[in-house]
């Protein structure tokens, strides 16, 4: 026969494990989302910085007079936009909209869309046009174009990362590390 104290319930150490038990799965459960929130926002960001970068190299091909001229002269190698350094460029002199434009002020105009683009879809980004053998540095992407004239012509898209915690990504330099960088290769002049 069982005594009065066996049968009296739950003693309070038996609750205070079941509610420890309970609040790590809660807590487990709240990181997992975190981490799906943060991996969905990065996808986000990747299908942007991806969707700019096709379209610049769209509009550059689009314009065979300009990817003729040797790299001095190449408007379109003259792009390296940060949108938090110029978060409103001056529109070009030529509006492009359909009318007759030549291939300098109509890269001068893709150049011009493509930023009020970035400002649109990636507000923390960066893009860079420019010819570069060597996209990674010790494993990493980087900037910094090598140029040269064999190197092949590439356009760069990214946005500043940001680590778990929240703060700024950087490298050894203290300069942010790109989020991604895109390379498309868009021929040789």
């Amino acid at each position: 026969m069982p005594t009065a104290r066996a049968v009296a319930g739950f003693t309070l150490l038996e609750v205070m494990i079941a509610v420890l038990v309970l609040a790590l799965g809660i807590v487990g459960g709240v990181s997992m989302q975190l981490a799906a929130l943060r991996a969905r926002h990065q996808s986000t960001l990747l299908a942007q910085a991806s969707w700019l970068a096709v379209g610049m190299a769209e509009r550059m091909r689009a314009n065979p007079e300009q990817m003729r001229l040797a790299d001095g002269a190449n408007l379109y190698l003259t792009l390296d936009y940060d949108v938090l350094a110029e978060p409103n460029p001056p529109p070009p002199a030529a509006l492009c909209y359909g009318g007759d434009c030549d291939g300098a002020q109509l890269a001068a105009f893709d150049l011009y869309e493509m930023k009020a683009l970035m400002r649109e879809n990636l507000p923390a980004g960066r893009a860079v046009v420019c010819r570069d053998a060597g996209l990674w540095a010790g494993g990493k992407l980087r900037w910094a174009c090598t140029g040269g004239a064999g190197a092949p012509l590439v356009i760069k898209v990214g946005w500043r990362g940001k680590n778990p915690d929240g703060t700024p990504r950087k490298d050894e330099a203290g300069e942010y590390v790109p989020g991604v960088a895109l390379t498309l290769a868009v021929g040789a002049p």
